[in-house]
């Protein structure tokens, strides 16, 4: 049976569902050609009943009726006509990034009794609403309550930092509009899940209410880390993980204020480069010799960091904090060598830790995430678990194409069919300030190995070789050549085979040839 069709954009780590992928990663912009395939999942080999095919994301099911209705699959605007508008009047995407919607098919629609197994999903991050998605998919008569602890419809967690830069309104954010949900008998309970009750198989609400459940999947995600800084808990601290985080930075960010933020990983670059475009002063503190070590070598680190500059933020390397000051409010940080920056509001971006207090209150085994196996059960085999919250073979992955990966898997299977997860290789292209990175294999050159590297003002290629055959790889700026790079090292390809990829980069040509 052929298995689900999705594409991860490579840049961002936005999953689309179809046939083939998007003209344009709707999340970032990245073209066609920086989307690869993504693997669902297999399917059952003898399955009890043939599940219907999988809905592109974003559209409903597949119908026999005429669709009627366009979605806007960057905003969830829900737009009625034959054609498409030619721009999105909420968010102004083109027509192209409109998928055509079927109106909901008999097992999707709201009147049509609801027998089936009872399945209630934590969460409601990419993971649970894939997970609903594909429940409803894989049984038209499975009762699926998706439960929300944030008011309002689910959101894309990708886009806050963008959401930050741009100052988006939260219906920009939106997965889907609320119909999208009704139209699949989707129920959302606003309310956060405060028990589990094993052997009744019952969830208990912090409203009260109970919720009976036949299979249950924890997409409960994560929480931003705070480390035990003194003076982290003082007003005007911040994290950005939730709308409702979004919401109170965005109101403190005013033009003309000063904001530190702690951490140089991609989020806390994400945030003070947004920061410094809303007219704040934004200073990144970072522990390490040079910005992304593990991305970057450091001479692309350095056009990273002269980016950082020109768009008004300060880089301050190899600083360890000591405390944040102020009184009841932050008012700056103190660095270990006895500096201090001034700060009207401070950014913690150190890090996440998966929700797992639900899971070990109810006896689930429980490690550094939930542990589940490769179908994604728990040590309950009625419960489930996908997502940041999930540790599978011993890995927490905490990037989107897992998340939404393992949703998919766990909704299908809880809904009665039978697949497994293998795990994902870690997205190694992405996109930071609208500027790309790749890096793949081992790009620190050692003895014995041939080394190229060619520096521009805004391009830097590293090509690692051994033996004739590339190991290794770093771009900066323009990542075109990722692909071809990728698939030559996973190969074990002749540097030959990258002569067409690296044709307009000094020097690649000669390299080649020699090594």
């Amino acid at each position: 049976m052929a298995q689900d069709r999705a594409w991860k954009c490579d840049v961002c780590g936005y999953v689309h569902r179809g046939a083939e992928p998007p003209l344009e990663c709707p999340i970032c912009g990245a073209p066609r050609e920086m989307f690869s395939p993504l693997d669902l999942g297999a399917q059952p080999s003898s399955p009890s009943r043939t599940p219907p095919p999988p809905p592109v994301l974003g559209q409903a099911a597949p119908a026999r009726v005429e669709a009627v209705r366009w979605v806007c699959s960057v905003c969830g605007y829900v737009h009625e006509g034959p054609e498409p508008p030619s721009a999105c009047p909420e968010c102004a995407a083109g027509s192209e990034f409109f998928e055509r919607q079927a109106a909901a098919p008999a097992s999707a629609q709201p009147s049509v009794p609801r027998t089936g197994p009872a399945i209630v999903i934590v969460g409601a991050g990419i993971a649970g609403v894939s997970a609903a998605e594909q429940a409803r998919v894989s049984n038209g008569s499975a009762r699926i309550t998706l439960v929300t602890r944030e008011p309002g419809l689910p959101y894309y967690r990708l886009n806050l930092t963008r959401a930050l830069a741009e100052n988006w309104t939260g219906r920009q954010l939106e997965m889907h509009a609320g119909s999208w949900y009704a139209d699949r008998g989707i129920e959302l309970a606003e309310d956060e899940a405060v028990a589990i009750d094993r052997a009744a198989g019952r969830v208990s609400l912090g409203s009260g209410r109970q919720l009976a459940y036949d299979k249950l999947v924890l997409a409960n995600g994560a929480h931003a880390f705070v480390p035990p800084i003194p003076g982290a808990s003082r007003q005007g601290v911040y994290v950005l993980r939730r709308m409702s985080d979004l919401v109170s930075m965005a109101a403190a960010a005013k033009p003309g204020r000063k904001a530190v933020c702690l951490g140089g990983g991609l989020l806390g670059l994400e945030i003070a480069g947004g920061l410094a475009r809303r007219g704040l002063g934004a200073t990144v503190i970072e522990s390490m010799p040079w910005l992304l070590p593990r991305q970057l070598a450091k001479p692309a680190a350095d056009l990273l960091e002269g980016n950082l500059r020109s768009l008004g933020v300060d880089v301050v390397l190899s600083a360890q904090v000591d405390q944040i000051t102020g009184d009841e409010t932050a008012r700056g940080v103190r660095l270990k060598d006895g500096r201090e920056l001034e700060a009207d509001m401070v950014v913690l971006a150190t890090g996440i830790r998966p929700n797992t207090h639900l899971a070990r209150k109810a006896g689930l085994e429980v490690k550094a995430g939930v542990v589940v196996d490769d179908r994604l059960q728990t040590s309950d085999k009625a419960i489930y678990a996908a997502g940041d919250v999930a540790e599978h073979r011993g890995v927490l992955y905490g990037i989107w194409p897992a998340s939404f990966a393992q949703g998919v898997i766990a909704g299908a299977n809880a809904a009665g069919e039978s697949r497994t997860f293998e795990g994902i290789a870690p997205s190694n292209t992405l996109k930071v300030l609208s500027v790309g990175i790749f890096s793949a294999g081992r790009f620190e050159a050692q003895e014995g190995d041939a080394l190229f590297e060619h520096v521009a003002d805004d391009r830097y290629v590293r090509l690692v070789a051994r033996g004739g055959r590339l190991v290794g790889a770093n771009l900066y700026g323009d990542v075109t050549a990722a692909g071809a790079i990728k698939t030559a090292i996973e190969q074990g390809a002749g540097l030959s085979s990258l002569a067409s990829a690296l044709d307009g980069v000094p020097g690649a040509r000669a390299f080649l040839q020699r090594s």
